[in-house]
């Protein structure tokens, strides 16, 4: 099994930036992607972005592509999610999740964090 738990949310103004850390433990932790999502008030869970750890592959929604940049540190067994250009939209709870290969749907993923909110105001 993978542990995750998602830190760096918080309240930002519209144009501002946030990164979001998401620390993985466990067995085998290389041998897992991570994807980062993003559940939004009255909106169903999406996908942001996801990341390979041996392959260094990444995953882009469309909606984010331009702004957001995840990363990840072999070392630290870490990913991270650069967040630029936030607006109000990007509202929501954000959640890192594990799965064995990157995959757009939520129900690829296995293990999850517990979330961390992210607030922009106009």
């Amino acid at each position: 099994q993978v542990q995750l738990v998602e830190s760096g949310g918080g309240l930002v103004q519209a144009g501002g930036s946030l990164r979001l850390s998401c620390p993985a433990s466990g067995r085998t932790v290389s041998s897992y992607a991570i994807g980062w999502f993003r559940h939004a008030p009255g909106k169903e869970r999406e996908i942001l972005a996801a990341i390979s750890w041996r392959a260094g592959s990444t995953y882009y929604a469309d909606s984010v592509k331009d702004r957001f940049t995840v990363s990840r540190d072999d070392l630290k067994n870490t990913v991270w999610l650069q967040m630029n250009s936030l607006q109000p939209e990007d509202t929501g709870v954000y959640y890192c999740a594990s799965s064995l290969i990157i995959a757009k749907y939520d129900f690829e993923y296995d293990e999850w964090g517990q979330g961390t909110q992210v607030t922009v105001s106009s």
